[in-house]
């Protein structure tokens, strides 16, 4: 991928750029989840968790602007409720795998008063709404496939709420779910901007 990426013009960078974060945000989500399986919740798969959002912000970029001509309006919605909400979500998904990871029970418990929870909690709200929405406009847009994109409006909302319950079978499934998700449309969208370079490079030399 690499290679590929140095040699394409500069338009075409933006959604393999992006296809690429995808891809690693989506195995840092999958590949922690099914570690967890075996060992339990570690540092390691912890700070991975952490580091997966911030991959996540070019990537939903680079979806939007892929599908942005078919979507008008509604995706340019969709996409600016997604990218607050992803924003929010992350930086508690950091503080949480990062900070209170390493902090006992009680101390979480005393410390997490006022507006924190309030807060997480409309985090996890604007995050789970903004989903619902883009993966509407990755439905709509018929752009790239339908199943990773119907996953994107029910599976990431409901990762939304159900990340806060105890580590179990559904919370491991769900992540590798999300996971899935993200790098299943991620290459979809790595295919279709190489397709669309192909195009465009037999139009021009034609």
């Amino acid at each position: 991928m690499s290679a590929a990426f140095a040699s394409v013009p500069a338009p075409a960078r933006l959604p393999r750029f992006g296809a690429l974060c995808g891809v690693l945000s989506g195995l840092l989500i999958a590949l922690p989840a099914v570690a967890e399986a075996f060992t339990g919740e570690t540092a390691a798969t912890s700070l991975l968790l952490a580091l997966s959002p911030a991959l996540a912000l070019p990537c939903l970029t680079a979806l939007h602007r892929w599908q942005s001509p078919a979507t008008g309006r509604f995706g340019e919605t969709a996409y600016l409720v997604n990218l607050i909400g992803l924003g929010l979500f992350g930086g508690a998904a950091f503080a949480a795998n990062l900070v209170l990871y390493y902090l006992d029970d009680d101390v979480i418990e005393a410390e997490l008063t006022g507006p924190t929870i309030p807060a997480l909690l409309g985090s996890a709200f604007v995050f789970a709404v903004g989903c619902a929405l883009f993966g509407a406009a990755l439905i709509r847009a018929r752009m790239l496939p339908k199943v990773p994109a119907w996953g994107y409006a029910v599976a990431l909302p409901l990762f939304a709420f159900l990340i806060a319950l105890p580590d179990s079978v559904l919370t491991s499934a769900l992540h590798i779910v999300v996971g899935v998700v993200l790098v299943w449309l991620s290459t979809a969208l790595w295919r279709s901007a190489s397709s669309n370079d192909r195009t465009a490079a037999s139009a021009f030399t034609s």
